[in-house]
C-alpha cells in the first residue's frame, strides 16, 4: 500500500509523518507539500502545490500531480494529521476523483493504526 501525507506549516505535527514513513512497510510514499516550506520531514516522493490557490484549483492540481505519481493501488493510506481543512479536503477530493480508495492512517503508542 502507498502511504499519502499531506505536510502543512505546522511543523509540531511532522513526528506524526515521520513515524508512519520509518514504521511501515510502504510501497511508496508520497507526500504533498505548500511550495513555501523548503524541508519535508520524511522521505519520500515529493508534490509541490499552492496551499493559497482557491480549493478546486488545489484539487485540480493535486489531481493532475497525484494522477503521475499514485501506481494503479485500488486504495492508499492517507494522514491528514498535518495541514488545514481546505487542504484536506482538496487532498480527499483529488483522490476520490482519480479514483483511488483511501485509508485514513495514524501512528499511535500501539502502532500504526487505520481509522476506520
Amino acid at each position: 500500500m502507498e502511504l499519502i501525507a499531506y505536510v502543512g506549516k505546522d511543523k509540531e505535527n511532522w513526528g506524526q509523518i515521520t513515524a508512519l514513513a520509518n514504521r511501515g512497510e510502504w510501497d511508496k510514499i508520497i507526500l504533498i507539500k505548500d511550495k513555501s516550506l523548503s524541508e519535508v520531514p520524511s522521505k519520500g516522493e515529493v508534490i509541490e502545490v499552492d496551499a493559497n490557490r482557491p480549493m478546486l484549483d488545489l484539487k485540480t492540481d493535486l489531481m493532475e500531480k497525484l494522477k503521475k505519481k499514485v501506481s494503479g493501488e485500488f486504495e492508499v493510506a492517507l494522514s491528514l494529521a498535518s495541514g488545514n481543512g481546505k487542504e484536506h479536503m482538496a487532498v480527499i477530493s483529488a483522490l476520490l476523483n482519480l479514483p483511488v480508495g483511501i485509508k485514513l492512517v495514524v501512528y499511535t503508542k500501539e502502532g500504526i493504526q487505520y481509522v476506520t
